[in-house]
């Protein structure tokens, strides 16, 4: 990084500030939208403000945070004010994917700023905190319906009906923290790699939880994260955006001190299928991952995709391709582990051989097929198939690996050193050269 100085742009107007600050040792630019006579009204000169901080910072490999308190553009000023936030909007998606920009509201985000929450790569919110395009207002005006701000764009709304808030926490100083321990887990900028810590857990400790928790039951329910705490070093996990999709889970964590992804299935969330919101989670996550050169871990265990009429006509094709092509323009490190169920278009998806991870491990009691073996026996009645003959052909992860669809099945208690060797053995895996400008994905 050449002259940090020449980043801090100090204070632009009385509610615009941007300095560079020390964040856990790292340097990150910190621009601050609140405050000041008009309740952190952006103008003209403070979006330049910001919008130069967030260009400087890219240009130096210095990650953003942007803080927001801001009721909108400074309708005293008008048209440039309006602009000006457009200005920030261009800045933060030239940024992406070259620095990690994190935006946290701490207070209001109203109208048309409230659209850089979606643009940055995570967003921190507190827990009194609101963000909305349209406000109460407009939405009685429109559609008769009395909404309180809490209701149409709170935390809470935002933690798990829309998905936007990465995460909820109480105060600005666990706010703080919070970026902190994200920011931890990827590199300054895109050409490095994530930083890897000392680590006294050691990487052949057997997995013993992950072995007792998971019932041999294919339809019986466990909590994933237990696996994923037992798997990875202790206490390292961070899960992301919990309570949006519930069914999958997302985080990062670390294993032998290597900052890593995952992506898991939850069996005691509508048993684990997938729908729109959870292909979209993972989708984002995974693009994320790949952007910051952090390793995937994807965990398995889901019968497929939830049925459902409405689910169909809101777009289930386009959003779960949005998932398929995540995983496989990703050009990281990618380890699968299939637990227990993989069944039909949900077992590709997850980050199958045939979308291209790396290596693939099964337990021994996985089950990796078309489909169940009761809807099978029952579609090969004719035939004379029993569960016995379909279970012994089709379902078992040896018949899997025979085809090379799994490099190896190992034992549960063996998961974590398994995952450990893969990755350190991928480790030296570089980017492949794509000849085109970008794919026209299923947005």
């Amino acid at each position: 990084m050449s002259n940090p100085a020449l980043l801090v742009a100090g204070r632009a107007d009385d509610a615009t500030r941007i300095e560079l600050q020390e964040l856990d040792g790292r340097p990150v630019t910190w621009c601050t939208v609140a405050g000041g006579k008009r309740h952190g009204a952006i103008t003209a000169r403070g979006g330049a403000a910001v919008a130069q901080g967030i260009r400087l910072s890219a240009e130096r490999g210095v990650p953003v945070v942007l803080v927001l308190d801001t009721g909108g553009a400074d309708i005293h000023e008008g048209l440039p004010a309006l602009d000006a936030w457009g200005r920030i909007a261009a800045a933060l998606v030239a940024a992406s994917g070259v620095v990690p920009t994190v935006v946290a509201v701490v207070g209001a985000c109203l109208s048309g700023p409230a659209l850089l929450l979606g643009l940055a790569d995570a967003v921190v919110m507190t827990a009194d905190a609101f963000a909305y395009v349209s406000g109460p207002d407009a939405v009685a005006s429109f559609t008769g319906m009395d909404v309180s701000r809490a209701d149409l764009g709170g935390a809470g709304v935002h933690e798990s009906a829309s998905g936007v808030a990465t995460l909820v926490v109480d105060d600005e100083l666990e706010l703080r923290s919070a970026v902190g321990d994200l920011l931890a887990h990827l590199p300054a900028d895109h050409l490095g790699d994530p930083p890897r810590t000392a680590c006294d857990d050691p990487a052949s400790r057997e997995c013993l939880r992950a072995t007792s928790v998971v019932p041999s039951s294919p339809t019986a329910a466990y909590d994933v994260r237990v696996v994923i705490d037992d798997v990875l070093d202790r206490d390292s996990f961070m899960e992301l955006r919990p309570r949006h999709a519930a069914n999958l889970v997302i985080g990062f964590g670390r294993l032998d001190g290597r900052a890593i992804g995952v992506v898991a299935n939850q069996p005691c969330v509508r048993a684990g299928t997938l729908d729109i919101d959870a292909s979209r989670k993972a989708a984002r996550f995974v693009v994320w991952c790949d952007a910051f050169n952090v390793p995937l871990l994807t965990l398995v265990d889901t019968p497929g995709f939830e049925p459902g009429r409405d689910l169909e006509w809101r777009g289930m094709i386009r959003h779960g391709a949005q998932l398929v092509q995540a995983y496989c323009e990703a050009t990281v490190p990618r380890v699968c582990v299939i637990m227990r169920k993989a069944y039909g278009g949900a077992h590709i998806v997850m980050d199958s051989r045939g979308i291209g991870n790396d290596l693939c491990f099964a337990w021994p009691g996985a089950e990796i097929a078309v489909m169940g073996t009761a809807p099978a026996v029952q579609l090969l009645g004719s035939k004379g198939v029993t569960d016995a003959d379909y279970d012994e052909a089709f379902l078992n992860p040896w018949r899997a690996a025979e085809r090379g669809y799994v490099d190896d099945v190992i034992a549960p208690g063996d998961t974590r050193r398994s995952v450990a060797a893969a990755f350190a053995a991928l480790h030296t895996k570089r980017d492949r050269i794509r000849p085109r400008k970008h794919a026209n994905g299923p947005l």
